[in-house]
């Protein structure tokens, strides 16, 4: 199947001038500019086919707005393919738009002294949506969110979380076959985080709707995404299945283990104590040294045990080791 998504080689380069503190220099500038070249993306390629879910991370810096703002039609790339949906999205725009949603959680969409409401209502006849179905569909999304007080304030009333919610509501209203995320919960409390996981996922299954969703949220992306997408220094360092990343990048378990007798001491080959006490212990196993089984092996054949968890390491910790690499 054909991807809606096709990104190949796409690379960013902004031209920058410089120059050195002082009025000397500021004057300079003004006749002999020195410039410099910032390589945002240095050749970003990946598909996503329809009715995908997929989290797009990555560092401060990395390249991530760039794609979106690319992708969403916003700025052209310097070189490389782009289409979406059959579209270059900063050539057709405008045809474009009718068929994404966008929520850049550090800019608004709404209009700062008007209630989000009336945005609702211009999205209506910006994207040409019949009456019982803009109605039909505003109602499930305000009882979605809870926002049915919200949504009849100015915007600049509301916190930031009363605002994200929705700025999400006007994204999604005209039901776009894809939708970007860049940081969408930012601002909402946990209970107003999981209704908006519930939403994400439920619309995905109903309409087949691709999200690509890009957050420092990382619970966020194990709770949505099977797929992932990492970047750093503007190229694609992973693109997989999310939990395959710890297999990738990580090479260590913990192992908790309850004892039956107290326990007088211990040593394993690649393991490290973390925490002890005298009948549980805390360890990290090296699996590039010892498999798992081998551990389980050494403790069933060498000590009364009465429990063992092994679990892997927080996703947290996968991403900054890829981000370090």
């Amino acid at each position: 199947m054909k991807p809606i998504i096709h990104v190949k080689n796409l690379k960013k380069v902004y031209k920058t001038h410089t120059r050195e503190p002082g009025v000397f220099s500021a004057v300079k500038s003004l006749f002999f500019r020195k410039y410099k070249f910032i390589h945002a993306l240095r050749g970003v390629s990946f598909d996503i086919g329809e009715g995908e879910l997929v989290g797009f991370i990555g560092p401060n810096g990395a390249g991530k707005s760039t794609t979106i703002k690319a992708l969403a039609g916003i700025l052209y790339p310097s070189s490389g393919e782009l289409e979406v949906l059959g579209f270059s999205p900063w050539k057709e725009r405008v045809r474009y738009v009718k068929n994404i949603g966008v929520v850049f959680g550090q800019k608004t969409s709404l209009f700062w002294d008007l209630p989000p409401v009336d945005a609702f209502y211009l999205n209506k006849v910006l994207y040409d949506i019949p009456d019982n179905k803009f109605r039909s569909r505003l109602n499930f999304l305000i009882k979605t969110f809870d926002a049915e007080d919200i949504v009849k304030k100015p915007v600049r009333d509301l916190s930031l979380g009363e605002r994200m919610k929705c700025e999400i509501i006007n994204a999604v209203l005209h039901n776009p076959r894809i939708v970007f995320l860049d940081e969408p919960t930012i601002g909402l409390d946990v209970v107003a985080k999981d209704k908006f996981r519930e939403f994400v996922l439920d619309v995905n299954k109903k309409f087949k709707t691709t999200f690509l969703v890009t957050t420092h949220d990382l619970q966020d992306i194990e709770r949505l995404c099977k797929r992932v997408i990492i970047i750093n220094h503007g190229l694609i360092v992973y693109d997989g299945d999310i939990s395959k990343i710890k297999e990738k990048f990580l090479n260590y378990k913990f192992i908790k283990v309850k004892f039956i007798d107290k326990i007088k001491s211990f040593k394993f080959k690649g393991c490290k104590i973390i925490e002890r006490s005298d009948y549980e212990l805390s360890l990290k196993l090296d699996v590039k040294q010892q498999p798992v089984k081998a551990l389980i092996n050494y403790l069933l054949v060498n000590f009364d045990v009465a429990d063992i968890v092994v679990s892997d390491p927080p996703i947290e910790d996968v991403i900054q080791k890829v981000f370090r690499k």
